[in-house]
């Protein structure tokens, strides 16, 4: 709280003193001000890797474009993780189910009924 009176105080002394100035000067330091906020512009922004020491990495003005790039890369990488670990899920289910039905004691033929396959559909139904 006690900055912001400060600062109005000083803002309050310099509006003040603005009616002194001549109005060369004013044009002056107008000039002045303006190639400050024009150099202020051009200069581009850089960002520096903390312990890099002398050498600086420097972001080019497709950083921003490179963040998107790597973010749906790392999302599309995620999706393909997701999507392989589910089949192999998947896979590994039918293998044992399959596994299960061959080291069974029925006869080949007993697949080829089709009392079976109903069989098979009411219990797993059941589960």
């Amino acid at each position: 709280m006690n900055e912001e009176r400060y600062a109005y105080r000083i803002r309050q002394a310099l509006n003040h003193g603005l009616k002194d100035i001549q109005p060369a000067a004013s044009r002056r330091l107008e000039a002045a001000r303006h190639l400050a906020l024009a150099r202020q512009k051009q200069a581009a922004p850089e960002m520096v890797l903390a312990g890099a020491g002398t050498s600086s990495f420097r972001m080019s003005a497709y950083t921003p474009y490179l963040k998107q790039f790597l973010a749906v890369a790392a999302l599309l990488l995620g999706m393909w993780i997701s999507f392989y670990w589910h089949s192999v899920q998947y896979v590994t289910e039918l293998q044992d189910v399959d596994s299960a039905l061959l080291t069974d004691d029925l006869p080949p033929d007993a697949f080829l009924d089709n009392d079976f396959f109903e069989w098979l559909k009411d219990d797993s139904s059941e589960e």
